[in-house]
This record gives structure tokens, C-alpha cells and sequence, in this order.
């Protein structure tokens, strides 16, 4: 046997005791949760070498470093190697594994909340990040309103604040500009969303543009006259609770849902 080979099979050994005395990371999939998820991920190849690894360890070990934000070189030893783990998220992510499972899962938490599994209806909002000091110049901006130097994230959820359809760019990027792609990534998508509410940054052209090309009504929701300060807004804060939970993601924060694409250049 070779020593590569007993090593993997130690640290299946230590991840099968761990599970045994329920000794796992808070972001492992629960039993239940992996029963939802496994019927989802593609059959393994009938040619080639036999997969190592369990298909569990390898989503738990994305999650992981998903939600804990760390290098993909400082995953935990008794994960499978960092390596194929890595292989495995980009070939599903390239084969649209990874938005299949989303969208199967947003169709099943809609059903059980008295849903149709395709909303109609949705609400679209931006949000403007400081980019980190990996992000280039070729993907980053300056968003003059928000005094924000990195990157701008165009979200549309349904109206429980599920993703449909996530645009990354630059955060000088126009709201108008943005909000017209995203709203095509989601029909190009298969969304069939005819009613889409926002703010007024995407007032104006955009509106006319959407009921001509899409056949879709956006309603801008406006803040009631002389509002000052924070006011819980109709509508729009499902979006915003949805923006919030965006930003404790830090690796890949637009990946687990809806269409994600990023457009380079310096004006996004």
C-alpha cells in the first residue's frame, strides 16, 4: 500500500468517527440535508479511476470554506485534500451543477411555503463593497454616491428573498446599466417574472425598457415624503435582508444563487 493511500484512508477513518460521535463543523450537512442535496450531484464517471472521497465530504468541505472564508491551502486535514475538492467545485460550478441544486432547492422552500416553485413576481436592489486588495483594477470602480472603491452586486430574489439572478460588477457601474442586465440574466435564465419592485435608482429609462423588451412592470417603491432616518420600506426589505446575509459571505459571495457573472472594466 502505498503511504499517500493509508493517509487517505486514516483521514476517512477519523472524518467517519467524527461523524459517528457528532463531532462535525456547525457547516456539515445535517442527514436530512444531504439526502435533499445527493439525488442532485451528477453520477460519478463509469470510466477512470473510482472517486476517493465521498461526496459528502467533498460539499461539506466546500461549505466549509464557503462560510468560514478561509484559503482553500488551510482546509482542515481530516477534509479530503484541498486540491480535489477545488477540482471538483470548479467542474460542477463549469457543468451549472451548482445552479441546478440552487434552483431545485428554491423550488422546494417555495412548495413547502404554499408556493408556485416559479415566482412571478420579484424585488431587485445594489449594493455597493469595498473591494479587497486582490481584486485588479480591471473589475473594480468608484461608486461617487456610496464613496465606495471595489465592487457593485445587482440582486433580484423573489418575494421571500430567495435568489434568482446575482450581476457583479464594478461599483461604478449605473444602476440602470446594471439592473437591465441582471434583469436579462434572469430571463435568459428561464425566470418568467412579469412584476419586479425596486428603488428609485432604477427609475427612469430602465422602465420603459423592461415593459417593451421583457414584458415585465418594474414599480419603484419610494420612501414616504419627509421619512428621515432608517424606515423598514414595503417590499424592498426582503432584498435588503437578503444584501445583509450576502456580506458574511466571503468567499464566492455571489455563487449559491441565481445567474452570477462579473463583467470586467474599469466602468464595469
Amino acid at each position: 500500500m502505498h503511504s499517500w493511500d493509508f493517509i487517505t484512508r486514516c483521514l476517512v477513518i477519523v472524518r467517519a468517527l467524527r461523524y459517528a460521535a457528532n463531532a462535525t463543523y456547525p457547516s456539515d450537512l445535517t442527514d436530512s440535508q444531504w439526502a435533499l442535496i445527493a439525488p442532485l450531484l451528477p453520477a460519478p464517471a463509469r470510466r477512470g479511476r473510482r472517486e476517493k472521497h465521498p461526496r459528502r465530504d467533498i460539499v461539506d468541505a466546500i461549505l466549509y470554506t464557503t462560510r468560514s472564508g478561509q484559503f482553500w491551502r488551510q482546509l482542515p486535514a481530516d477534509y479530503p485534500p484541498w486540491q480535489t475538492v477545488y477540482w471538483h467545485l470548479a467542474r460542477w460550478e463549469s457543468n451549472g451543477v451548482t445552479q441546478t441544486i440552487h434552483d431545485a432547492l428554491r423550488g422546494q422552500v417555495r412548495v413547502t411555503e404554499g408556493r408556485d416553485p416559479e415566482p412571478t413576481a420579484g424585488i431587485m436592489d445594489s449594493q455597493s463593497v469595498t473591494g479587497a486588495d486582490t481584486v485588479g483594477a480591471g473589475s473594480r470602480g468608484y461608486d461617487n454616491g456610496k464613496k465606495i472603491n471595489g465592487r457593485k452586486r445587482f440582486l433580484v430574489v423573489d418575494t421571500i428573498g430567495l435568489l434568482l439572478a446575482v450581476l457583479v460588477n464594478s461599483a461604478g457601474t449605473h444602476d440602470t446599466r446594471g439592473g437591465r442586465q441582471v434583469l436579462l440574466d434572469s430571463n435568459f435564465a428561464g425566470r418568467r417574472l412579469r412584476h419586479v419592485f425596486t428603488d428609485s435608482g432604477f427609475q427612469g429609462a430602465l422602465i420603459d425598457w423592461a415593459k417593451r423588451l421583457l414584458n415585465m412592470t418594474v414599480e419603484v417603491v419610494r420612501r414616504p415624503p419627509g421619512q428621515r432616518g432608517f424606515e423598514v420600506q414595503p417590499r424592498r426589505w426582503v432584498v435588503e435582508r437578503t444584501l445583509c446575509a450576502a456580506r458574511r459571505s466571503v468567499v464566492f459571495p455571489a455563487q449559491l444563487g441565481g445567474t452570477w457573472r462579473e463583467v470586467p472594466g474599469s466602468d464595469g
